[in-house]
């Protein structure tokens, strides 16, 4: 069995996300009907989603200078099958970061906030899959409107999903902040018929940075993606001693950044969009340790690695994580 494997820090299905690549949307006969526009919410809140669900997180209370990562536990609200045509989040001030993650089966009861913000978790009986990443306030993903044979693309969410979200929090102000999440599945109308989509996950478990100050290192992997694989978007994920990371098809360049906290999103939102000639994805972070400490994979942001690439693809019957250069799912 795979040892926990926690991420402390983007986009994307679970185990409630069928099989094949043309399926019919059923949606929500519940859902609202209004649309949900990007620049429509007041910090940490959104009207209502469209043809889908939404989801709010608690109120937490942070104090002054103090940082923080919490998972919360819940089960999404939709009582039918959401096939995703955008996901939308709003965070207020405060929040660094949100990510969606879910799981085959409930890892705490709903409702859970758990401080050690280990909901990123990994085994190969309830792998967590993570589904949305927003890094900035106001956030939003779509799903590409046409595959290239006129079938708009989608994410299908099982009623009642197991999910969790990490949230994480740093007060850099003098004076005490209340802080929550909003996110919004904003689906297709039932009998939509779409092409399935599916994240494409890693995740190095071999980083090693030896103590500095001033240490350099490198983490890599090469893993097969699907045949057939049009990918839509592409990023990547590390830490603060992360300087440069890099998603390669080849020798083709990809996508690159140098900007850990916000990195490049490459995306390509019409047909062709990008097929890895190669056959497979290689992936690259390099380091510079200016602490005294020794940097390994894990969850902090301040005192753990990480080395990611996260995209986004169809045809999809699920979706796929690597692990270090072996795809696990």
């Amino acid at each position: 069995m795979l040892s926990r494997l926690v991420v402390a820090s983007s986009l994307l299905l679970g185990s409630g996300f069928g099989c094949g690549s043309d399926h019919a949307a059923s949606g929500d006969p519940g859902a609202p009907d209004a649309a949900a526009p990007a620049d429509a919410s007041t910090a940490g809140d959104l009207p209502p989603a469209v043809n889908g669900f939404q989801v709010r997180t608690p109120d937490i209370q942070l104090a002054p200078g103090q940082e923080i990562t919490y998972c919360y536990y819940f089960h999404t609200p939709n009582t039918a099958q959401t096939v995703v045509q955008s996901w939308q989040s709003s965070m207020t001030p405060g929040s660094h970061h949100m990510i969606l993650y879910f799981t085959s089966t409930a890892e705490q009861p709903d409702g859970t906030l758990d401080p050690s913000g280990n909901c990123g978790g990994a085994n190969l009986n309830n792998i967590a899959v993570w589904t949305y990443l927003a890094q900035t306030p106001e956030a939003r993903s779509d799903m590409p409107a046409d595959d290239g044979t006129g079938k708009p693309v989608g994410m299908p969410v099982a009623a009642n999903q197991p999910a969790a979200m990490q949230l994480h929090y740093l007060n850099a102000s003098d004076s005490p902040l209340t802080v929550h999440a909003t996110l919004n599945a904003n689906g297709y109308p039932p009998g939509t018929t779409y092409t399935e989509a599916g994240a494409y996950v890693t995740y190095n478990t071999k980083i090693d940075i030896p103590p500095g100050p001033g240490t350099t290192s490198t983490a890599s992997g090469k893993c097969p993606v699907p045949a057939g694989s049009k990918f839509f978007s592409m990023s990547t994920h590390s830490h603060k001693q992360s300087v440069g990371t890099q998603v390669m098809d080849g020798t083709a360049m990809v996508q690159t950044s140098t900007d850990w906290e916000h990195p490049t999103v490459t995306t390509w939102p019409t047909s062709p969009f990008y097929t890895f000639a190669s056959g497979a994805l290689s992936y690259t972070c390099n380091y510079l340790n200016l602490t005294t400490n020794e940097i390994v994979a894990g969850p902090s942001a301040q005192t753990n690695e990480m080395c990611m690439a996260i995209g986004y693809f169809f045809p999809a019957t699920g979706s796929k994580m690597c692990f270090n250069s072996t795809v696990v799912r």
